[in-house]
């Protein structure tokens, strides 16, 4: 037991509840609950004993906050029932004679007592925890011992590595693994073009597709190739192929390489690097879909018809040969901007790729027809100079032709998830669940106030979202209202109970495309040959579908993490550049303003406003002076001057230019070039992912 027993004193039986402690660095945390309930929050006492990810029971109490806020669940803690932090990753430092290592982890607020090991000061180590913190107990903090020496922090690489380590990624290979790993061939065999075997026994013919001049289309510095791509006209249509690598086939269940492979769940991505599932001899090798080599697929052909709608599917054991490595930036240049140069380079491919663009094209209508969202929100990309160090940084590129990609892709899932929902076989479904009606409500009201027409109703579906994008496309604060739009919506998770996809707006949706990067695509892979997923029982499924979903949040959580660093590193050297920018989020302290031109997020503190002192309107998502009345809102532009940056604390600290000038206002401007047919062109949306060159179906 933890903590004071539940219900000591009272005459009624407290709610006890479960959950994974969410911690923050100021001290105080929450507790995301097992049930699906409100999150509880744990002031700084009931943290002083518990660490980030700690599976504990609290007793929850409700206290009021004022006649102006909801009132707020607070817990108690009960008991701790798992420890889940095994190590941490911080930066060595020495105090009073003794030894720390301060977490890098934004939230871990304890420093790490050092009981084995020396290290440099400031450098980062990773450290087994021998001992957690106790509550209670002045200065007792969590113990342990120096177990690697990472180095300086801001050696090039060091990025990744932190990351890595930081949130678990598994990134050494066990023995067995490698060794199941060498004995896979390095070329495809005789016996294997012939026939398709699976572990449910049996064995089927391959269709041979090395004649269909198949080509992939990924991101320059793309090594693993999942999917490969043909369209040709027929008679009211066109004939759609999706060929994905026939991972499942060197994979098999319940191997060293399929325990590793369901451990990792997918691979991580960091500029410079990769963390992959499956290890380099079958990523980028034999599973990969290398061009004019002979390699497995399963080959996905489905007719569509001018409306765009796929009238038939089927799925075939295949082999296949690669026509052609190609890129996004070329076939952009070849298919959309008609460049005589890059039409002349793809020579014969250029009648199929035209073809492709035709079918894009009536997808894409089809996408827009049944409400699915589209969301233009720029990212950063950190380009690496030669010796591993930040180049520069700019938003990632926005083309058309990986919108061409995605819509191959969606539509090939949509055709698995509906082949496999007329069996037998439990399966994971990509789900996509509708926002909540907090979420909903605090939505409309931000819209409304901007002048966006968005009814918060229990109609409120995907259509009603993709028209609040719709009428946002044209003004120059797009880009936040497409964010408040995102951030109003779930997460998107996999399991067997299918319940749609509300970003797509449909109703089946699965993810089948790329079974080298992501582990639910290999056990689809397997679904559709008649193999079970866990033993073939829904709950091993469901048990599958939980870790996967975590593994990925994970990965995300890490890729984000080192982009943090690497571009707060890069932004030290431009203290003292100004940019206009767009305040994307409100807090007591003060607002968060994207810089135009690095899609980055920095904070203005409150101080920097002016003289005055500012009431924090939190359902209004408003800062307002209480002397000049300023008032500083979410999409409101504004001028700002980098004043440091934190690669620590992954903080950008801005300041207003003008700090006395008035906001630049909501719809001052012209709408930004670049976009096409009503406003939505190239740009990128939400669903695509953070990399489309890894990411090939994009999305929730």
């Amino acid at each position: 037991m933890f903590g004071r027993p539940a219900g000591r004193g009272s005459v009624y039986a407290p709610e006890v509840v479960r959950g994974r402690v969410i911690a923050h660095r100021d001290g105080y945390g929450f507790l995301a609950r097992e049930d699906g309930g409100d999150d509880v929050y744990l002031p700084a006492r009931e943290m002083a004993g518990l660490m980030h990810g700690d599976r504990i029971a609290c007793e929850v109490r409700v206290s009021r906050r004022g006649r102006r806020l909801p009132p707020r669940q607070s817990g108690v803690v009960v008991e701790v029932i798992e420890r889940t932090r095994r190590v941490v990753v911080g930066r060595f430092f020495r105090a009073g004679g003794l030894s720390f290592a301060s977490p890098d982890h934004r939230n871990l607020p304890h420093d790490v007592a050092i009981t084995d090991g020396q290290a440099a000061d400031g450098e980062m180590v990773v450290v087994e925890l021998a001992d957690p913190p106790v509550a209670g107990r002045r200065g007792a903090g969590p113990t342990g011992r120096i177990v690697e020496r990472l180095g300086d922090p801001e050696r090039p690489g060091m990025a990744a590595e932190i990351a890595i380590r930081s949130h678990g990624i598994p990134h050494v290979w066990p023995g067995d693994v490698l060794a199941e790993a060498e004995r896979v061939p390095l070329e495809v065999a005789d016996a294997d073009m012939d026939h398709a075997t699976s572990a449910a026994g049996g064995a089927r013919s391959r269709t041979d597709l090395r004649d269909l001049p198949l080509v992939t289309i990924d991101g320059a510095d793309a090594k693993d190739f999942d999917d490969a791509v043909h369209c040709a006209p027929r008679p009211g249509g066109w004939k759609l192929t999706v060929a994905i690598a026939d991972v499942a086939h060197y994979v098999r269940p319940g191997t060293a390489l399929d325990r590793e492979a369901a451990l990792r769940g997918t691979s991580v991505y960091f500029p410079g690097r990769v963390v992959p599932m499956l290890p380099e001899r079958l990523s980028n090798g034999i599973c990969s879909l290398n061009p004019e080599v002979d390699r497995l697929c399963l080959a996905c052909e489905m007719y569509v018809d001018r409306r765009g709608r796929v009238t038939r599917s089927f799925f075939r054991d295949a082999v296949m040969r690669s026509r052609a490595r190609l890129t996004y930036p070329e076939v952009e240049a070849a298919v959309f901007a008609g460049e005589a140069g890059a039409r002349r380079r793809l020579g014969a491919l250029l009648p199929h790729l035209e073809a492709l663009r035709e079918v894009y094209a009536v997808l894409r209508r089809a996408r827009r027809r049944r409400g699915a969202i589209d969301l233009e929100i720029g990212e950063p990309r950190v380009v690496l100079a030669p010796d591993g160090g930040v180049s520069h940084v700019e938003p990632a590129p926005r083309l058309v032709s990986h919108q061409l990609i995605e819509e191959c892709m969606i539509a090939a899932n949509v055709a698995a998830a509906r082949r496999l929902a007329r069996g037998r076989i439990p399966f994971l479904y990509r789900v996509h669940p509708p926002p909540d009606e907090e979420g909903l409500r605090e939505l409309g009201s931000f819209l409304g106030r901007a002048g966006v027409d968005f009814d918060p109703g229990e109609e409120a579906g995907p259509a009603a979202f993709a028209a609040a994008a719709e009428q946002a496309a044209e003004r120059a604060d797009v880009e936040i209202l497409h964010l408040m739009l995102l951030r109003a919506m779930a997460k998107a998770v996999y399991q067997p109970a299918n319940a749609g996809h509300f970003g797509l707006a449909l109703e089946q949706y699965t993810h089948f495309t790329s079974p080298i990067r992501r582990y639910p695509d290999l056990l689809v892979h397997r679904a559709l040959r008649g193999e079970a997923a866990g033993g073939g029982a829904r709950e091993e499924t469901a048990a599958l579908g939980r870790s996967t979903s975590a593994a990925e949040r994970r990965a995300e959580e890490a890729s984000r993490d080192a982009l943090s660093r690497l571009v707060c590193q890069h932004l030290r050297t431009r203290v003292g550049d100004t940019f206009a920018g767009r305040i994307t989020g409100v807090a007591s302290f003060g607002v968060f303003v994207r810089l135009d031109g690095l899609q980055v997020d920095g904070l203005v503190h409150v101080r920097s406003l002016g003289g005055d002192w500012y009431r924090f309107d939190r359902a209004g998502r408003f800062l307002e002076g209480e002397a000049a009345g300023r008032r500083f809102t979410v999409g409101d532009g504004m001028e700002v001057r980098i004043t440091g940056a934190d690669p620590d604390e992954r903080r950008v600290h801005l300041e207003p230019v003008d700090p006395d000038g008035v906001p630049a206002g909501r719809e001052g401007g012209p709408r930004r070039e670049g976009r096409r047919g009503r406003g939505r062109g190239p740009g990128r949306s939400r669903f695509q992912g953070r990399d489309r060159s890894r990411s090939r179906d994009r999305g929730f």
